[in-house]
């Protein structure tokens, strides 16, 4: 790498709508290379130019009054095309990742959904892993390939299974999760990019639960990165948005102008949220790893545990890569196998306490969920089939003590025969 992984340059440009940068959102002048903690805090956060309000304004408004016809005031017309807030974070978020250009949406989803209608088209291939979010498979088995885009699925961790794919067929894209849902795979992201691009192929990684501080996908070698930030970045279980970050400004172009064209852009209090919860980020994930790292070895020696995947830890097949490509930490995602199979897992799930059963992930306070049953419902008969066997944790930034008591009396109560429906 080229740079220090938590230091990065301020992007050149970061508006998510075609026109002029907003001068609302944009310092006076070039800044210098400054940490990622500093940079989500500052970048794009200017003082309000009228009332000098250090936190950047909610605008709520549909619609801007023009000087005159097409006289714009700053560039902004419509709120679906252009927003300050939007701008805003746009602006942080790419300057937290090292990006050019960030732009953000309503969903993790319509983000993915975007980036790839702006990539392929009818007739093209996508060389899809074969451990991914379930809403991830559904849109593309269930709108993409009725479109006509041909979809293989492969183990994209495993580069001569990759190699010998793009040998037999032209791929438009290679869609890379690193670490995986659910099974937490690790992806050599350079080395894939390496033999993409050799065969023509652009490589776009969902860093959803790595975060930008743990992982730098275009640093890497990817073409372009996605994110839900209902995830770690928005930090909090209270937003749903995603995000698109890339260099290339010609597919920055044809993102925009769908984006824009399909109106699937998050809301002024959506993007407000958001720029909170970048701004505490590093402070977060920091935490997550750290509680997650020690649940995960105490988990590895629990007896009535099968299989504890955990990229942190040195058991797992994909640390040394995990160890060399994510910085300051292993993120705060665990999957865990039961040796009592769906019945245990079931229970388990509902066994907990202080861990809450419910899908999503990455906000303060710790999930659980049972994939198979849950998140990863759409994958059940297909390549992409989850172990019934397997549960996620997602931890959050509670007393680790705190959270390990509360594994341990969920333990107890499947052994004595009970679960959540007791309580």
């Amino acid at each position: 790498m080229t740079t220090n992984p938590t230091t990065t340059s301020a992007p050149t440009a970061t508006v998510s709508t075609p026109g002029t940068t907003s001068d609302l959102t944009q310092s006076q002048s070039p800044s210098p290379a400054r940490a990622q903690s500093t940079l989500a805090i500052h970048a794009g956060q200017e003082p309000d130019p009228i009332t000098g309000a250090v936190v950047t304004p909610i605008y709520m408004t549909s619609t801007f009054k023009q000087d005159g016809v097409g006289g714009l005031r700053h560039g902004y017309d419509y709120s679906r095309s252009v927003n300050p807030t939007r701008d805003s974070f746009d602006t942080q978020l790419a300057a937290v990742e090292g990006a050019r250009y960030a732009l953000t949406f309503s969903s993790g989803l319509a983000a993915i959904d975007v980036l790839l209608r702006a990539t392929l088209k009818p007739g093209d291939a996508i060389l899809l892993g074969n451990d991914v979010y379930g809403g991830t498979y559904r849109l593309l088995a269930q709108v993409f390939e009725p479109w006509g885009v041909h979809v293989d699925v492969v183990d994209v961790s495993d580069s001569t299974a990759v190699s010998a794919a793009l040998a037999q067929r032209q791929y438009a894209v290679i869609w890379v999760e690193t670490p995986s849902n659910p099974m937490l795979r690790i992806t050599d992201i350079r080395a894939t990019a390496t033999l993409a691009h050799a065969h023509g192929t652009r490589v776009i990684v969902d860093n959803t639960f790595a975060s930008p501080v743990l992982q730098h996908p275009l640093e890497d070698g990817a073409d372009a990165v996605v994110y839900s930030t209902t995830k770690y970045i928005g930090g909090h279980s209270d937003v749903v948005g995603g995000a698109v970050l890339l260099n290339d400004e010609a597919t920055r172009d044809q993102v925009a102008f769908l984006q824009n064209a399909a109106g699937a852009v998050p809301s002024p209090f959506d993007s407000w949220l958001d720029i909170r919860g970048l701004k505490t980020l590093a402070l977060r994930v920091q935490r997550h790893s750290e509680n997650a790292l020690a649940i995960a070895q105490w988990l590895e020696q629990h007896d009535q545990v099968e299989h504890v995947w955990y990229p942190g830890l040195a058991s797992h097949p994909g640390h040394e890569i995990a160890a060399r490509q994510m910085h300051g930490g292993f993120g705060g995602m665990i999957s865990v196998q039961l040796g009592g199979g769906l019945e245990a897992a079931k229970a388990f799930a509902g066994a907990t306490e202080l861990f809450t059963l419910a899908e999503s992930l990455g906000g303060v306070e710790s999930l659980i969920e049972h994939p198979a049953a849950m998140t990863h419902s759409s994958v059940s008969g297909t390549a992409l089939q989850v172990p019934d066997n397997l549960v996620r944790l997602s931890v959050g930034i509670e007393d680790v003590d705190d959270l390990i008591a509360d594994l341990e009396q969920a333990f107890a109560r499947i052994s004595a025969g009970t679960d959540g429906q007791t309580r």
